[in-house]
């Protein structure tokens, strides 16, 4: 089989088994990695060499330019602490406890234990999102989780970067410690100043399928020139996508807003595939490399640093629990997580594409690059599967959803949105003025009563019923060869946008799982 067989195989598979899940209500990360590396143990399945600069770049500039855009800044502001504590200190603490486990067990150089630590310290968000956003939680829970991932990644990153710089010139000398020192802050300054640049060019192509290639592009582009200016790549595409995400104007197109939406969910989902298949096929060649006694002792060091790293967070996460606590009684803002919440967040640290990406990057010639790379992929099966299955069972069984505090949540949000509107139309004039005041005044009565039949779900229904008639005389129109295809697919579009506009949530929504 070719690697595209392979992937079509896989892409089958991750098709079907998130139907499975989907209706099983089990979280897709876990199966996916394990259908990953099922699929790469097939007979005939090909192995692929992967260029080291290249992973970086394909896999993790585009989870993080996703990432940044979906940061909750207004809630980040808040919660300056707990995003300090868990994007830096706990993924140092958990770096220096696999360093610990690294030299005392298999006693691994300095440089190549910071370099698995670095690999394996942070979380990934996306994983756990998958398991929570069926399951609403409180709304800092998730904005910690989302922040945390984003910058935890940067963290991770730059320990992983000066790891590998200081194992491939055998040392730290000056020259070193200068670049090092000037890539973090020479790539936000370089970030913020490519994100404005690029900015000036996306009205040029708004609405353009060129607009949505734009956004690949720089996030491609500023991973790539950074590393070619010796700069923080991670910290330059953070910094360049927030500053996008800032400048993002309310007048921007929103047709080009839900497209890029769509396409970015798709990407991201497919580049998850994709590493879990390479995992499998980089696993299988270790594991077909190694004798017996050598796979025994790696599997047993994999092992000790899977509960390590678990362990470390749920450490770090009660800690600052304690800390946050102590400053709360001594007057501070911020109120406490709950016990519950402290160990749900604790809990919450499957780690998944940017571990996988990193593994990837190690060059060939790496010390130890085997029993590393099989660690990580471990690390990364566990906790998906062990923590990722029991997450959703933990939420109940410590009665953490927050279903009614979401839904109160979104109908006082639609209910000031209809007031803005009605008071911006109050002064207005004429019959089509008072056409749109009834619809906001149904938008706001919708938003306060539960009644299923309140005006708004009616006209929701008669619009559906009308919209579904019209695509039943538009097929005629078609079949009796009365419409080109051209404006067929035109008339398809403005149907399918009326039906979306008056349909529910889970009309519009696209899952993963």
């Amino acid at each position: 089989m070719t690697f595209f067989e392979t992937l079509v195989a896989l892409l089958a598979v991750a098709i079907l088994l998130l139907q499975v899940t989907r209706r099983m209500r089990l979280p897709y990360p876990g199966i996916l990695a394990a259908a990953g590396v099922a699929v790469a143990m097939l007979p005939g399945a090909p192995t692929i060499p992967i260029d080291p600069p290249t992973a970086l770049a394909l896999f993790i500039a585009p989870v993080l330019v996703d990432s940044a855009y979906d940061f909750p800044v207004g809630a980040a502001r808040r919660m300056l602490l707990p995003l300090f504590f868990y994007a830096v200190v706990a993924v140092l603490v958990t770096t220096g406890v696999v360093v610990s486990i690294s030299m005392l067990t298999v006693g691994l150089p300095i440089a190549v234990a910071v370099t698995l630590g670095a690999i394996v310290s942070p979380p990934d968000a996306a994983a756990a999102t998958a398991v929570l956003s069926n399951l609403p939680v409180a709304r800092r829970v998730d904005a910690l989780l989302k922040g945390e991932s984003l910058f935890n990644d940067a963290t991770a990153l730059l320990l992983f970067g000066a790891a590998l710089t200081v194992q491939a010139r055998g040392g730290l000398d000056a020259g070193t410690a200068l670049q090092v020192g000037f890539a973090a802050p020479g790539g936000i300054l370089f970030g913020i100043a490519f994100g404005f640049f690029v900015s000036r060019l996306r009205p040029i192509t708004e609405n353009t399928v060129g607009g949505t290639l734009l956004q690949f592009v720089y996030a491609f582009s500023t991973w790539l020139i950074a590393e070619h200016l010796h700069l923080s790549a991670v910290l330059a595409t953070v910094a360049s996508a927030m500053t996008l995400a800032t400048l993002s104007s309310v007048k921007d197109s929103p047709r080009m807003r839900v497209h890029s939406f769509a396409v970015w969910t798709t990407v991201v989902f497919l580049l998850n595939v994709v590493a879990f298949l390479l995992m499998g096929l980089q696993a299988r060649r270790i594991l077909e490399a190694m004798s017996a006694e050598e796979l025994q002792r790696a599997m047993g060091f994999a092992a000790i640093v899977v509960v390590g790293v678990i362990l470390a967070r749920m450490a770090m996460a009660f800690l600052l629990h304690a800390v946050v606590a102590s400053r709360h009684r001594r007057g501070g803002e911020l109120a406490p997580f709950t016990s519950g919440e402290t160990l749900l967040v604790g809990w919450a640290g499957m780690r998944g594409l940017v571990t996988l990406a990193t593994a990837f990057a190690l060059p060939a010639d790496f010390p130890e690059r085997d029993l590393v790379v099989l660690t990580a992929f471990t690390v990364v099966l566990a906790t998906l599967v062990i923590q990722g299955a029991t997450l959703a069972p933990m939420i109940h069984f410590l009665k953490l959803g927050r279903q009614t505090e979401v839904r109160d949540e979104l109908k006082a949000a639609r209910r000031s949105l209809a007031e803005a509107a009605f008071q911006r139309l109050e002064k207005e004039g004429g019959t089509e003025a008072e056409a749109i005041r009834t619809i906001c005044k149904d938008h706001w009565t919708a938003s306060t009563d539960a009644n299923e039949t309140s005006p708004l779900d009616r006209r929701r229904h008669l619009t559906i019923a009308a919209v579904l008639a019209q695509r039943q005389r538009l097929e005629e129109l078609r079949d009796t060869d009365q419409i080109g295809a051209t404006q067929y697919l035109e008339l398809q579009e403005d149907l399918d946008w009326k039906q979306l506009s008056v349909g529910s949530d889970e009309d519009r929504r696209i899952t993963e799982s």
